[in-house]
């Protein structure tokens, strides 16, 4: 029987000189629809081995038209997070919204003057666009700008301490995400680790004590991605800067998720802010552009001229560096920061975090309202939110969620699976078995595709 299915599969050129068949290579070119349906083939022929019957042409253009409609489409796609998380690793970190997007559509839609100097009609410098707006933001004297904050970490040390000693509490050998560790990009750069003191406590007297001929700078490092609290000691920055400077040694700061102001009515606790640390004797400060900055993937080094102008030319910048389009999102985002009433309205995330009880009620109603219009059940429960992106891991910001009622409990799961396999992916919640989504991290815009794509995984189960 098995050989008489694998002579009922039809051939390539066959299935290439049908009408199905040739519409496809008209709509996605020959070679990719050739390769695709070879693949769906074999796997016919896989099937076939297992005792199934052989599919036929039209199935086998259906599975392959399937298949070619999700390679153009891509894995990476947008994702409705209802999560509760606002800086959602996971999830790319801080949205950049409507307003950066426009912005960057003007700019890159065409050419642009990336590396033009348009006075001089010559040759300009990409950086130049970027380091005035951070200078005056962070009142730094210069700024460049790398990929991210591991690599601006890592060109600092490597530009700064190749060889030599460089000075960390035990307290602040951070791990981020991904298991990239602090120890290990400072062995990658080849400076040589100096610990002090210890995990819960750190004193002046122990950076004192290790500073050596070979030292080249004191670093440390922002615990943004945890705390430690009780019987706990550690050396505030001003003094750290000072015994750095009396030893003409450099002051690194890894201050990690580049807190640059504070919208009004925004409570974020003890976290921060980069121009803050610079007034307080920082030579050199570094922190990531996705973050509490709430724009795109990119790693900030600012500071004192005289290092900054060496790490700008250091060979490895080069590798490092970004391109026009992270560079023209970090210019649309840093705007932003111009205008204390821009800040909320341009910058998704501190519109999120800043978001009243009231609001959240507000947004959490209207879910409701369209789920229940669709015949799904549900109810408003108090919820919590969080920060995210390794940033104020103690922040529990008080928020609402719209639970869904389901017959069976076991639902819960499977529509959850359902939703992130969905044509518009949504991020819910399991919290204690059951599916809820938190308006903390939830756009407007995104209710009415919620509502959509719930009622399509409710009606299949």
């Amino acid at each position: 029987m098995n050989n008489q299915e694998y002579r009922n599969l039809p051939g390539v050129d066959k299935l290439l000189q049908s009408e199905e068949g040739s519409r496809l290579t008209a709509k996605y070119g020959l070679e990719i629809v050739t390769e695709l349906l070879r693949q769906t083939i074999e796997q016919a022929r896989e099937e076939i081995k297992q005792g199934k019957k052989a599919q036929t042409a039209a199935e086998i253009i259906a599975v392959s038209e399937q298949k070619l409609a999700e390679k153009m489409t891509g894995s990476l796609r947008a994702v409705i997070n209802g999560s509760g998380i606002v800086l959602h690793t996971n999830l790319g970190r801080a949205p950049l919204g409507e307003r950066v997007m426009a912005d960057l559509q003007r700019v890159l839609t065409g050419y642009s003057n990336l590396e033009f100097d348009l006075s001089t009609g010559k040759r300009g410098q990409r950086n130049v666009h970027v380091s005035g707006i951070l200078k005056e933001i962070t009142g730094a004297e210069d700024a460049v700008v790398v990929n991210n904050n591991a690599a601006a970490v890592m060109l600092i040390l490597k530009t700064l301490a190749d060889g030599k000693e460089v000075i960390i509490s035990r307290g602040e050998m951070i791990e981020i995400g991904g298991s990239f560790r602090i120890p290990d990009i400072m062995a990658a750069s080849g400076a040589k680790m100096v610990e002090v003191g210890c995990t819960n406590r750190t004193k002046l007297a122990d950076y004192r004590e290790a500073i050596t001929e070979n030292t080249a700078l004191i670093f440390k490092a922002h615990k943004s991605n945890y705390y430690i609290g009780g019987f706990c000691e550690e050396v505030e920055l001003e003094e750290l800067a000072a015994l750095a400077h009396e030893h003409d040694l450099a002051m690194v700061y890894d201050i990690g998720s580049g807190l640059l102001r504070i919208p009004e009515n925004l409570d974020l606790g003890a976290e921060p802010e980069v121009r803050s640390a610079l007034q307080c004797g920082v030579d050199v400060i570094c922190f990531s552009g996705d973050k509490l900055l709430g724009g795109p993937q990119a790693g900030i080094i600012a500071g004192r001229c005289e290092y900054i102008t060496k790490i700008a030319k250091a060979p490895m910048m080069r590798a490092l560096r970004v391109g026009k389009m992270t560079m023209a999102a970090l210019i649309s985002v840093m705007q932003a920061y111009l205008n204390e009433n821009e800040l909320k309205e341009k910058l998704p995330i501190f519109n999120m975090l800043s978001r009243s009880i009231d609001e959240k009620r507000g947004l959490a109603e209207k879910l409701t309202a369209l789920l229940e219009e669709k015949g799904i059940h549900t109810k408003i429960i108090e919820s919590f939110g969080r920060c995210g992106g390794g940033t104020m891991p103690e922040l529990k910001i008080a928020s609402l969620a719209v639970q869904i009622i389901f017959a069976e409990a076991e639902q819960a799961e499977v529509v959850q699976r359902g939703l992130l396999a969905a044509a518009i992916p949504v991020l819910g919640v399991l919290r204690e078995g059951e599916l809820i989504f938190d308006v903390t991290s939830l756009l407007p815009q995104d209710l009415a595709v919620i509502a959509e794509q719930l009622a399509g995984q409710m009606n299949i189960l």
